[in-house]
């Protein structure tokens, strides 16, 4: 890394929020271990009592109260491993669960090392060893369940090889990585999860990449952050909404990304990424659980390099962004902000699981603390669920998101795939499931194509959907943060609002969008999630404040959304 004085402030910083969260881990010791605790969190406690017990700078140093709690979680940790040297969880046997735990263990047992280590935590390196040595093997023959999972736990292994050389370990991190990393050119890992971004990928990534010597892991981990400080919103946090994983439908706080932007302000002298540092720092500070600061003292420990200096900040400057991979463009401007998605996985694959995009969010905007937080167009149309856009564009300076979504009814059968005893194969027809014998029935078929055109201007958005055929009963659904005013709104029949005239206003504080709207149907209709969602009785609704348009019997509507 570039640079060797340190940023004592930082360091004070980081050893006094740490100090705390020791604290709170110290007085909730008997209450985890008497519970049914999941081992990553058995041994993450342990790592922050560890962390601050051997920083001279904090007030835990050579506490003997902090080594011997350290020792009974480490003790019981011990306990919870299996005779296959794994640990259980919501999944039996994991050898990526178990991976987790034994990034921390290694980076625990790193801090134990060197003659300075006080005398009362000395005994909890042996224990540790003892954890690892069980794991190393089963880890190192071990299989995944997602792509992210990998990383972990080559990470795992490269930890484990850094601390006791074993040639195998590192030849199966090799095996996982000629499989290729799975980020995009433009900084996207596949899963588009900033949550699995800032959890796994990037720190595994780093660790292989530095302990291996694998100098392309850390060009991608760059490229990520990259994406991510892109992505960043005025509300302090990451963009989500075109994610496949669990985030997809929630958020995700930029400020955990701390000490991934430190790391890589330091090394690569990077003023951009100094300054999403110093907007953490200012916005949300170091507390728990914002920035997880004993696992940023641990690093500092460890890597003191990365308590250094930071580059010179850039200033922040106006961007629009656009991420082909996924179907994603967002505009940046101060505290005004824009999304636009158009690349859910609904259009090719068809159905909602894990480890699909299928948010139907498609627009988002933020004035100052006014924040339209989605925008979606529901409608009734065989059960098929909201616009979900498969396709993405950028056309005449506007964004373009598509998509085309069919249903039929079915003839009967020719009579050669006819059967006395109507014991028909079961098959999906792509909105439901049954005894139909689908394939081999005619059938007329019904398609709804839908176009939205999102124009971006001077704090203001042009928003045109159009529908064919218009008839079709749709309505656009906008849902406004809570806490803020509507005005010029009443209650909907469906539920929510809608507009009394042509226009309405959010208000919050000071500020305000401004909606105005240009083709609007009768009201009554709300939103309607999908029969994926309908027949478990379940919903993807979204939250907040939610004023409902419907499209007039031409399908065509514009509405205009005007910061001020």
């Amino acid at each position: 890394m570039q640079g060797s004085r340190t940023d004592t402030a930082f360091l004070t910083a980081v050893a006094a929020a740490a100090d705390e969260r020791a604290r709170e881990v110290l007085a909730g010791v008997d209450g985890l271990l008497a519970g049914a605790p999941h081992h990553r969190r058995v041994m993450s406690a342990a790592k922050t009592l560890v962390a601050c017990a051997v920083h001279p700078g904090s007030a835990l140093f050579g506490s003997p109260e902090a080594a011997g709690a350290a020792a009974r979680l480490v003790a019981f940790l011990a306990g919870m491993q299996g005779a296959n040297g794994l640990f259980d969880g919501e999944n039996l046997a994991s050898p990526p669960d178990t991976a987790f735990t034994v990034n921390d263990l290694c980076d625990t047992y790193g801090l134990l090392q060197g003659e300075s280590v006080p005398e009362p935590l000395r005994p909890l390196a042996g224990a540790l060893e003892a954890i690892a040595a069980a794991a190393a093997g089963p880890l190192r023959l071990g299989g995944v369940h997602t792509p992210n999972h990998r990383w972990e736990l080559s990470a795992a292994l490269a930890r484990l090889n850094a601390h006791w050389p074993d040639a195998r370990l590192v030849a199966r991190v090799d095996e996982w990585l000629a499989e290729g990393v799975d980020i995009a050119p433009d900084g996207m890992y596949s899963e588009r999860s900033p949550n699995y971004a800032l959890f796994v990928s990037n720190p595994s990534l780093t660790a292989i990449g530095t302990l291996l010597e694998r100098p392309e892991l850390l060009d991608a981990v760059c490229r990520n952050l990259e994406a991510v400080a892109a992505t960043a919103l005025p509300d302090g946090t990451v963009e989500t909404v075109h994610s496949r994983r669990q985030d997809q439908l929630g958020s995700i706080a930029l400020a955990p990304f701390l000490m991934q932007f430190r790391r890589y302000a330091i090394a690569r002298g990077r003023g951009d990424f100094a300054a999403v540092v110093a907007r953490i720092l200012q916005e949300q500070g170091l507390q728990e659980p914002v920035a997880y600061p004993a696992d940023a003292l641990a690093e500092i420990l460890l890597e003191p390099e990365l308590a250094g200096v930071l580059p010179e900040p850039e200033a922040p400057q106006a961007v629009s962004t656009v991420f082909p991979s996924s179907g994603l463009a967002v505009v940046r401007d101060g505290a005004f902000a824009v999304t636009v998605f158009g690349g859910t996985d609904y259009a090719e694959h068809g159905w909602i699981r894990s480890g699909l995009s299928s948010n139907p969010t498609f627009l988002r905007m933020y004035a100052g603390g006014a924040v339209l937080d989605s925008v979606r167009l529901s409608r009734d149309f065989f059960g098929m669920g909201p616009f979900r856009a498969g396709e993405f564009a950028f056309e005449d300076g506007e964004f373009v998101l598509r998509e085309r979504v069919a249903a039929a009814y079915y003839q009967p059968l020719p009579a050669e795939h006819r059967r006395a005893g109507g014991d028909y194969a079961l098959m999906d027809d792509g909105r439901f499931s049954a005894s139909m014998d689908f394939a081999n029935r005619p059938n007329d078929a019904f398609a709804l194509s839908t176009e939205a055109r999102v124009r971006i201007g001077d704090r203001e958005v042009r928003l045109e959907v159009e529908a064919d055929p218009g008839g079709v009963r749709q309505v656009l659904e906008l849902s406004f943060r809570d806490g803020g005013e509507l005005e010029g709104v009443r209650p909907s029949v469906g539920g929510g609002f809608e507009p009394v005239d042509e226009g309405f206003v959010y208000r919050l504080g000071d500020d305000r969008i401004a909606v105005h709207v240009n083709g609007r149907g009768r009201a009554g209709l709300g939103y309607h999630p999908g029969e994926d969602y309908t027949h478990l009785s379940g919903t993807d609704a979204a939250q907040g404040m939610r004023v409902y348009v419907p499209l007039p019997a031409s399908g065509r509507c514009v509405v205009a959304l005007v910061s001020h």
